[in-house]
């Protein structure tokens, strides 16, 4: 295996079409595959299919300065996108190294929007994602309209209805190399010992319903939930049915249960559950406030609340409250940051499970979903509970958090307010 090859602009490369791309490809791509691997990664996937367009199955050859010119990066940036995409199964890549190194990228279609919604993965992946509404907005596009057919029969003729078979003299059938839609499997570098759980199975239990694709479901949904092989096989055992093989849906579900109920009904997320990338403030602004949004944005509630506890582990009780705020209240992790930092300051440093969800509850229903979105209602909810006209009392006020000074930037701070930016910030450098 050839590793650590560092590319060049100048390197080479080829595009090779493996499948048959369609218009609705691209709408899966760009809808459902972006929230996952990002702009940058979807940016790069068109360009390749771009390369296609003078000869639809391989391309002529270009070099990666091509590439690099379009998408503004630098090679060690390229090669980190190309991974993504590499990683989700959009494209395969070869190297033949010489004093210019030279590529083959073979560029896959994306999986159908309904194997998407039906992966064990990518579906979870999507909703912790975007959210519910936004994911039920997605469902309600690709979904297929249902027309009532009561009274209607169906009249469509067969085959043999319509042709005849005519003699004709025998040939070969060539079928070598046409192109046909090709999609890759999610590869999945797992330790997950098959054998080991096939092996456990009673003797009743035929081996020959462990094809590939369920054996491609198992390693899936061990993956995602975390199950060893002698756990996985006893969720299998209540899984089958009564003709002796596995219920898939049924699969899923007991799957996803033992997670939840391990983890105080949290569903799992194989990133980092901070604030999603298309809900960030754009980056370049250098003010004080613009630093304390990053923090929100750019650190898990569980790190946040952990910050606020001297680096001690939280409470159980509070742990489960910030899982409560994302799951049941649906709130991005950066807004129950916002929603922490407020809680803490303005009630004596105390989560009361009450109060935060009030507030979690009214923001849902806004459908907060931005750092300063969050920031801004706690300010303007803060100010009418406290029934003053004038802002100024409550921005000094040290009972609320430094960020309600939505001026700190234009008005001398003082030294007081100045600590305040300083202590909540080095926590993060």
């Amino acid at each position: 295996m050839i590793m650590d090859i560092t590319l060049l602009p100048a390197d080479n490369y080829i595009v090779v079409n493996k499948s048959v791309i369609t218009t609705m490809d691209m709408d899966v791509l760009n809808m459902l595959y972006l929230p996952i691997i990002g702009p940058m990664a979807v940016s790069l996937y068109n360009i390749l299919y771009n390369d296609l367009k003078r000869n639809n199955t391989v391309s002529e050859n270009l070099s990666h300065a091509h590439l690099l010119a379009n998408l503004h990066i630098s090679s060690k940036e390229f090669v980190e996108v190309r991974s993504v995409l590499e990683g989700i199964g959009l494209i395969k890549s070869y190297i033949k190294t010489d004093s210019v190194n030279n590529y083959i990228y073979e560029i896959y279609s994306p999986i159908s929007s309904h194997e998407f919604f039906s992966h064990p993965i990518f579906n979870i992946v999507l909703y912790n994602n975007v959210g519910k509404t936004e994911y039920e907005r997605l469902i309600n596009y690709f979904k297929m309209p249902k027309i009532n057919k009561d009274g209607y029969v169906e009249i469509t003729k067969k085959f043999n209805q319509v042709f005849e078979s005519v003699p004709c003299t025998s040939f070969d059938i060539y079928k070598d190399n046409i192109r046909k839609y090709n999609k890759q499997r999610l590869n999945i570098d797992s330790n997950f010992d098959m054998n080991f759980l096939i092996e456990s199975m009673p003797k009743q239990i035929d081996r020959k319903i462990f094809t590939k694709d369920l054996q491609e479901l198992i390693i899936s949904l061990a993956y995602l939930y975390d199950i060893d092989a002698a756990k996985m096989g006893n969720i299998i055992k209540s899984c089958i049915n009564e003709r002796g093989t596995v219920n898939r849906d049924e699969l899923r579900k007991v799957a996803r249960d033992h997670y939840q109920f391990d983890h105080s009904g949290l569903l799992p997320t194989v990133i980092e559950q901070t604030q999603p990338e298309y809900l960030r403030k754009p980056i370049g602004d250098n003010s004080n406030i613009a630093k304390m949004i990053y923090t929100f944005e750019t650190v898990s509630p569980y790190d946040f609340l952990r910050s606020k506890c001297g680096d001690a582990e939280p409470v159980k009780r509070d742990i489960k409250l910030l899982e409560d705020l994302i799951i049941d209240y649906k709130l991005k992790p950066g807004v129950v940051n916002v929603l922490i930092d407020y809680v803490l300051k303005t009630n004596d440093n105390k989560l009361t499970k009450s109060l935060v969800e009030t507030i979690a509850g009214q923001w849902s229903r806004k459908n907060i979903e931005t750092v300063e979105d969050a920031m801004e209602i706690a300010r303007k909810n803060h100010q009418k509970s406290v029934n003053s006209k004038n802002n100024k009392k409550i921005i000094k006020d040290k009972n609320v958090p430094v960020w309600f000074d939505k001026d700190i930037e234009t008005e001398r701070a003082s030294d007081d307010e100045r600590m305040a930016i300083e202590e909540m910030l080095k926590e993060y450098r």
